[in-house]
Formats: structure tokens, sequence, C-alpha cells
């Protein structure tokens, strides 16, 4: 039996304890993975190779038991490794590379250079590394996510989750931890660097934490074990296996293990070794010097070549679309719930088609997930009861949705945006596929006030550079949209408020969106034509701009009415061309600079193509009260958009 084979027959935790052969080849592998971080954060000048030291062992003995190999590591049912403390990448990348997912002599001379994949930080597109972290804390609700999602696919696989200790604080891993729990979630298991070091000292000097007595608080076995011998991590690991219940293990290691003057010292968090002192590192894990000329020739050579991230693709019948009449009295959130409702339960228990799993944090009867959470009594695995802790289920819902369901959370906009931006971020950064829900957006939240009235929700989900949001106009819309979104791989923001709408109608009286519509995303609605000026509004603001077209056709004017359900993905030539020169007057219930008369303004500006324009929006904080007297107190009535349009004559 070869040496890589006395390790591999680990995987599974196929034996009950390691042998003392098995533990010095791991720690033979340990040393080698420590040269190599040693040697790429010299050859970057940069990374923090403190925390990749002291995690080392913990990296390699995962990837000794994990089913994660360089065949599988796209695999749907593989186990899966999170770095939640992902500036420890020069571990992470020297442990994936003596395991043989990809060459040594490719990822040490490339990290942290500019145009490589391995970045300063891991991301997923490093085969082995399913969530790109750093933004410390997000770790564990990633964990969660994909925990839940082999749950609802029916997969036996293991989650692992690797911190540090000085992120323990932080508020979002205490969410994590309580929806593990409460979900039951056996597969995952956390295990925390405890080398009781951060950036500015002991973690013990910054900030204080009992961290076992946290853990145990919120349902979880702790355990404790040596993190640099091999049998002790062996074992605490296994018993986390087969425990009845969630186990995280603080391995207590040191900082900067391996290299004698990095050891326990705090400066050596984010500081590489140079000059004399890299030769005595190099010297002292057993290396050759040498090897870091060699290696530096390679620095300026081709760039290696990324994994592919693909969007995958959803199995679902979306159903038939519904057509609601000029006289149901509708809201668009109702919209949303009865559509994803019904599609959700024509797919259940059907071979072959992907879970839908949805996500609440304690509103489901006011985003309208209530119909789902009854679907879901039959199967409660698709239903997340998250309670009031919207980081985390952001995170939670991103990365469950890159593991083989179809993921929607549902929330005001206030929260599933405003609040989680930073988590809706890495979940951009990840290429997820999260359908996230925002109700209750903009003025239309009325009495709730300012502090509730999300009125960014375009121009935020404009700072991705994969974001995609739709603003439907009336229920049919939405029932439309929120089938399109289902079916459609990648995120979707979808944003609506709160307010019962009409029906937007033709000129003979039938929907506009009704039985021949359907939603393609990035497409104009142009629901009345006029000649002598263009109205272009969107979402519910679509009701008000068609009133204004009949006050102005009153007084002689013919008013173009135009809908853009889908801002960000407006084609800038469809729009001249839609348009010519004006004028142009553009509505939205969203901050006046940043939204659809912004992004209007700019496709003109960029073509170089004159038009006259008024932009109407939200231009201050909004009152509390009726949500249509709010509105008109910002000067987004109908008579005030007739009176925009007149201005410009």
């Amino acid at each position: 039996m070869s040496q890589f084979e006395k390790l591999t027959n680990l995987r599974k935790f196929s034996v009950d304890e390691l042998t003392g052969e098995q533990a010095d080849l791991l720690a033979e592998r340990g040393r080698f993975c420590r040269l190599d971080a040693v040697l790429m954060t010299a050859l970057a000048n940069s990374g923090h190779i403190g925390g990749a030291l002291s995690s080392m062992d913990i990296y390699n003995i995962l990837l000794g038991v994990a089913n994660l190999t360089p065949k599988n590591y796209d695999d749907p049912s593989r186990d899966r490794i999170i770095a939640s403390h992902g500036h420890t990448s020069a571990g992470v990348y020297s442990a994936l590379a003596e395991w043989g997912f990809f060459n040594r002599d490719e990822v040490i001379p490339n990290f942290r250079r500019a145009g490589s994949p391995y970045q300063g930080h891991v991301e997923r597109n490093v085969p082995g590394v399913d969530w790109g972290t750093g933004n410390l804390g997000q770790g564990l609700s990633a964990g969660v996510g994909f925990a839940l999602a082999n749950r609802a696919c029916g997969r036996k696989s293991k989650v692992f989750v690797v911190m540090g200790d000085g992120e323990q604080p932080k508020g979002q891993i205490a969410e994590a931890r309580r929806i593990a729990a409460r979900e039951k979630l056996f597969s995952l298991t956390a295990v925390i660097d405890y080398n009781h070091i951060q950036i500015s000292g002991r973690i013990e000097d910054v900030m204080p934490v009992n961290i076992k007595a946290i853990w145990e608080a919120d349902g979880w076995e702790v355990l404790e074990c040596d993190g640099h011998d091999y049998r002790s991590l062996y074992g605490a690991l296994k018993s986390a296996d087969s425990s009845g219940v969630p186990c995280v293990i603080l391995c207590n290691t040191v900082m900067g293990k391996g290299v004698s003057f990095m050891e326990g010292i705090e400066e050596y968090h984010g500081k590489p070794a140079t000059g004399d002192l890299l030769v005595r590192a190099i010297n002292e894990l057993g290396g050759d010097p040498s090897e870091f000329e060699r290696l530096r020739a390679f620095r300026s050579g081709p760039l290696p070549k990324e994994r592919e991230v693909r969007f995958d693709s959803s199995s679902l019948d979306l159903g038939t679309p519904k057509v609601y009449a000029a006289s149901d009295k509708k809201d668009n959130r109702g919209a949303f719930g009865a559509a994803l409702a019904e599609v959700a339960e024509k797919n259940f228990g059907v071979a072959g088609r992907t879970p839908i799993v949805a996500f609440d944090c304690d509103l489901a009867s006011s985003v309208k997930l209530d119909g789902f959470a009854k679907f879901a009594k039959k199967c409660p695995d698709r239903f997340i009861q998250a309670g009031i802790q919207e980081h985390a289920t952001a995170a939670i819902a991103g990365a469950a949705s890159t593991a083989g369901v179809v993921a929607v959370w549902a929330d005001f906009g206030i929260f599933g945006i405003d609040e989680v931006y930073n988590q809706q971020r890495l979940n951009d950064l990840n290429r997820s596929q999260v359908k996230t829900v925002l109700t209750h957006v903009g003025l239309d939240v009325g009495e709730d006030g300012m502090t509730h009235q999300c009125v960014d929700y375009v121009s935020l989900v404009h700072s991705f550079f994969r974001g995609r949001i739709v603003v439907p106009a009336d229920p049919n819309q939405t029932d439309r949209a929120t089938r399109w979104m289902l079916g459609e791989p990648g995120s979707v923001f979808l944003a609506f408020g709160r307010a019962v709408l009409p029906v937007i109608l033709k000129e003979d009286g039938t929907p506009f969106f009704g039985e021949n519509y359907t939603y393609k995303y990035g497409e104009f609605d142009k629901i009345r034509s006029g000649s002598d000026a263009t109205i272009l509004a969107m979402g519910h603001m679509a009701g008000a701009a068609l009133e204004a077209a009949k006050l102005l056709s009153e007084k002689g004017l013919s008013a173009q009415v135009l809908h853009a359900s889908s801002p960000l993905g407006m084609n800038g030539d469809e729009l001249i061309g839609l348009v010519g020169r004006g004028p142009l007057v553009t509505c939205e219930d969203h901050q006046a600079d940043t939204g659809l008369g912004a992004i209007a303004a700019l496709h003109f500006a960029r073509a170089g193509h004159p038009v006259r324009l008024k932009n109407l929006g939200v231009t201050r904080y909004g009152d509390s009260g009726n949500a249509k007297e709010v509105i008109a107190r910002m000067g987004l009535a109908s008579s005030d958009i007739a009176k925009a349009v007149e201005s410009l004559f």
C-alpha cells in the first residue's frame, strides 16, 4: 500500500483511530504545507501567515477525512469544507495542493498575483473551495446553507466549517448557531482554530468572550482537542460525526506553528518572513532556500487557469400563469405568494424536480410566505423559519442556492437589502442563485415611516456586478415575474410595495399583462402610445403614469407610457429609439438620483443623445401616514407627473 493509499482510507472516518504511521504521514504532509505557505506569502510579500500555519493541521486532516477529492469537487454529493477565516488562504491552498487539487508550482508563485485565481482570501474559482469568505463571521452561515440544501436534496454529505477564534464575538455566528441547532443539522461540524491571537493582540484582551459557553448556550456540543496532534484531531472529528447534536471542536493551536520566531507572536498575523528570517523559516521546515528563487521565476510567467463556476439550471414545472381581472383586489405580495406556493406544490414529490426551499424571518404573513408554509407542512425541510436573524439568513439562502435547491428568501426591503448589504454582496461574489423577494419597498410602506421606507433598493442591487432586479407593475406581471424568477439561473431580486394595486389595463379594458404576456427581463412595457411626450415609470408608479397620461390628454397632449420592470436590464438603444429627443419624465418610488431616472439619463449621456428630461422620485426621507398621501407629499401623484411633462414644453 502506497503512502497516499494509507491516508485515503481515512475518508468518511473509516477507521476507529489513526495509527502512529498515519499520524506521522499526516504530520509530514503538514510540514510540506507549512513550507509552501511560507514560500507563497514571501513571494507575494503579503498574506496572513500566522493563522495559515496554526490552521494547517486542521485543513490537512479535513482533506483526509472528507469526501472531497480532485475528482469530485464539482459533484453535488461531495462533502464541503468552508474556511470562514478566509485570510488563511495560504494554508487552504497549500493543503489543497498537497492533496492533489492542483500543482504547488502553480499556486505558490501566483499567490496574490493580479489575474490569478489564488487571491488573498479564498474564492470559489479555486478547485476545492466552496465559498468565498474573508468578511469574518459569515462562514458558519454558508455551512448551514449547504447542510440545509443537502437535507432538502436527500444527500448524506458532511459540511465542515473552519473558523478563527477572533471572529467568535460576531453576532452573525450566533444567528447561524441557533438556526443550525433549531434545524438539527447534525451533518454540520464547526472547527475553531483556537490560537488566542488576532491582529490587535490576545483575543482575551481585544474582546473577551467565553467561546465554549456561547456555543453550549445555543445547543451545540463542544469538544476540545490538540489542534496540532493528528490523533487528537481525528478522534474529535469522528466523535462529532456520530453526535446527535451539532458539534463544534475547539482546536488548541499556536499562531505561526512550525516556525520558531513566529510562534505565538501577533506581529505574524499578517506579516510574511523576509530576508534572513525567510531563510531561517525555510531551514526550520526542512526546505531548501534556493526553492524561493526557483519559484520566483514563475511569478512573471503565464497566469494559471481558474475553476469555472457555472450557474446551475433548475428543473421545475412553472405552471400556468394566473390572470387577475380588473375587479380583483390584489397586491403584488399576494400574487407572488400564490405563484410560489402553486409552483412548489406542483413540483413536490415529482422525480427529478429541483426542491424549492423558502426562508422566512418572522414575517411570513406580511411577505406572503404563509401559503408556502402551509404547503411545506408536508415537507418541513422546505420552509426554514429563521426568526429575526437577517444577516445569517441572507448568507444561508445564498449558499443553499449553489447546492442544488431553488432558495427563496422573502423579507421587507429594508431588511433584505439595506440591512444585509454585505451579505448580499458576498452572495454576488460567490455567484449565488438566491431569489430575494423585497416586499414593502418605497414610500408605499406608508405608516411605517422613514425607518422602514426602503428607497434605495435598485441602486444597491446596481452596485453588484451580477445584480438583477425586477419591479413589477401589477399582480399579473408579478405572477409571471415570479414564475420566471424561479426557473431562471443566477440571483434575482424581486421588489414591490405593500398596497393593493389596480390591474394595468389595455385601452380595450383587458389586462395588459394577460394571457398572451410572457415576462422577459430587460423588456420595456409599452402600456400606452403617444406622440408628444414619454412617461417612463417603474413598479406601482405605472398606474400613476397612466392617470397622468389621461390628465394630459384632456389638455391636448398625447403621452406615451412606458414601464421598465427591470431598470438594470434596460437596453439603451431601445430606450432612445422609443423616446427620441423627448420630452421624457421618469417616475419612481425610489431615490430620485440613483434609480430608474438616473439609469435612463446615463444611457442618453453615454450615447451623446440630447433629451429633455425630468426625473421624479424620492428626494427626502418620507413621512409616516397613508401611503397615497405620503407619495403625494413627495410630489409623485399623477397630477405632479402631468405637471412635470407640461413643464418640459
